[in-house]
């Protein structure tokens, strides 16, 4: 007879919208082991499985801690209560906790009360998104969460009472193998339920197999990053018209699941860690930025095709991929990483593809330019499976076509991430001056505007930093002290021609108001860009970018950058708030008018 020989969840914290994926090891007959599901559709000798869910609910309410989410809250903040702010905030789990977390707590407060002077809705303020026209709205439960039927033909409100056990009531609220937590869920114990049923006589076979969980937790959710003007500081974000060719651009190393390992990241709590839990928060706060193009870095394969490409093709986004190459990977094919770029259906179409991968560019250099007997180590230094995708798009708005009749607004999108190795720093310089040249030669074909996106490994101040904001690397550049292979000589070549500047280098240029002096402070005025874009245990700094060519666009806004009382005190990335140990960056872009030739 089929028999269920192990039930066990991967994670015993359950989150709001993360999908509940039981474990169930099964045995044939035959006495063969295995763990597919067994539907009443494909039963095995006469066998299926019944699956359900219950909420156990206590007489008692309980309260979870805003900071320490798998905690029960045991005191809350009044000054959140009468400041409106939203309950699930206002709530911690000892005097230590409230302590600790006050730098950033009070932000809260500042902010409700900034609000309420500006225009007497601090909600819509401090946790609002933003819509394709950089106007604040709240996402609902619809927009964020998927589908929560968890496997009924229609939710179950009221739940089914299945029994009362004396300040305790069990209630049915999912009858499929998985289940995805609702707010209701908030601080109760879920309990699965697994039983093998006679086909025929629809009976429960044998004793049923059960897992209690933990008590459901919310999803934690940092306050959202507001667009900040550059061009006028004393205009709200929210109020610029995007109908005259304006356009977004998002960059964001979203941590690839085969290295957010507890080895790595040790003090993030497994739960947050999680791929089930970091999907869906990496999701929300993407779609929640409401980019026009957004260009993703470390997106393995089977997460494109099975999460990202169809979850963000529900929100109107076209989606090309380039996984990066395998000549190094040892690991499944399916697991690799590599660059995603999505665009807005109805901002833009595609026109081309370009995949750039450097190991055949190291091929074609070793080729040309290293002795035989000299190039497997050439190779061996070179070939890191590195890979940049660069798409040209044609856009469906503004007014472009009125200097140039009939001529299309066109622009040009590399999306990439660099070699990571502190130690290659030839090969990080190389890759950047490969892909450079590849783009000039696309803008020497067309009249385009380029955009350089990605996490390219280089500090500030670093030569490839260097070459991509000043065209150049200084001959006497330290960095060009590390070329064993000769590839870097002469210095006179390694340049570009593209007019690219830093986008994030706007808030150092322009001068402005309250919001934008706040922001300024978050930028190094030794060389222009974000104090950091990466924030770990072991690092913090800035090593992604967004560059443009000034020659035929502006940056209208930036969004705004973070700071350490937005990380809280003594918290590295990720966090249960931010799912990667990056930040997104993200650009505003007006084309410029074009001229005659």
């Amino acid at each position: 007879m089929l028999s269920v020989l192990r039930v066990h969840l991967p994670s015993d914290i359950p989150i709001v919208g993360c999908e509940l994926s039981p474990y169930v090891l099964l045995r044939r007959p035959d006495l063969t082991v295995f763990t597919d599901d067994v539907p009443e559709s494909s039963p095995v000798e006469g066998h299926f499985l019944r699956y359900k869910w219950y909420r156990i609910q206590s007489d008692k309410r309980v309260a979870i801690c805003s900071i320490h989410p798998s905690e029960q809250a045991t005191l809350q903040c009044l000054g959140c209560v009468k400041a409106k702010i939203p309950v699930a905030k206002s709530y911690h789990c000892s005097p230590k906790c409230f302590s600790d977390a006050w730098q950033h707590h009070r932000v809260l407060h500042e902010r409700a009360a900034s609000a309420v002077a500006e225009n007497g809705n601090e909600e819509d303020e401090m946790f609002g998104r933003f819509d394709s026209n950089n106007n604040n709205q709240t996402l609902s439960t619809s927009q964020s969460l998927p589908s929560l039927t968890n496997g009924v033909s229609a939710p179950l409100y009221p739940p089914a009472v299945t029994q009362r056990n004396g300040g305790e009531t069990w209630f049915e609220v999912g009858r499929s193998k998985t289940y995805t937590p609702t707010a209701d869920d908030i601080g109760h114990v879920l309990k699965f339920e697994c039983v093998v049923v006679d086909v025929e006589t629809k009976s429960p076979v044998g004793s049923s197999n059960t897992i209690l969980t933990s008590r459901v937790i919310p999803a934690p959710s940092p306050s959202p990053r507001r667009l900040i003007s550059v061009t006028n500081a004393d205009v709200a974000a929210g109020n610029l018209d995007s109908s005259m060719g304006n356009f977004t651009v998002l960059s964001y190393n979203i941590l690839s699941d085969t290295y957010a390992t507890s080895d790595l990241y040790g003090y993030c709590p497994s739960w947050a860690l999680s791929w089930p839990y970091r999907r869906q928060n990496l999701l929300r706060e993407i779609v929640g930025y409401r980019a026009d193009i957004v260009c993703l870095q470390e997106v393995q394969s089977n997460h494109f095709e099975e999460f990202f490409a169809p979850e963000l093709d529900k929100h109107g986004y076209q989606a090309l991929y380039k996984k990066k190459t395998t000549e190094v990977f040892n690991g499944s094919i399916m697991t690799i990483d590599g660059c995603a770029t999505f665009f807005r259906r109805d901002r833009f179409s595609h026109v081309k593809k370009y995949e750039v991968e450097f190991n055949k560019a190291a091929q074609s250099l070793t080729d040309a330019l290293v002795p035989s007997a000299q190039k497997k180590t050439a190779l061996n230094r070179l070939v890191k499976d590195n890979v940049a995708l660069i798409v040209v798009l044609e856009a469906k708005f503004g007014d472009h076509g009125v200097d140039n009749p009939g001529k299309r607004q066109l622009v040009c999108v590399a999306n990439t991430h660099v070699n990571v190795q502190q130690d290659l720093k030839d090969v990080k310089l190389w890759e950047v001056h490969t892909l450079l040249k590849g783009l000039e030669k696309i803008a020497a074909s067309a009249d385009i505007p380029m955009l350089v996106c990605g996490d390219f490994n280089s500090v500030p101040g670093s030569a490839p930093h260097a070459l991509l904001a000043i065209g150049k690397v200084d001959p006497m550049h330290p960095d060009l002290a590390v070329d064993p292979l000769g590839i870097l000589r002469p210095t006179a070549k390694l340049t570009h021609t593209l007019p690219l500047v830093s986008a994030y280098s706007s808030f150092a240029r322009i001068g402005g108001g309250l919001g934008y002096e706040q922001q300024k402070r978050r930028v190094d005025p030794a060389t222009n860009e974000p104090l950091f874009t990466n924030c770990t245990r072991d690092f913090i700094g800035t090593i992604d970018y967004i560059f443009y060519s000034a020659d035929s666009l502006t940056v209208e806004s930036l969004l705004e950058l973070l700071d350490e009382d937005s990380l809280r005190k003594d918290t590295a990335l990720p966090s249960p708030e931010w799912s990667s140990d990056h930040i997104a960056l993200m650009a505003e872009f007006r084309c410029k008018p074009r001229t005659r030739r």
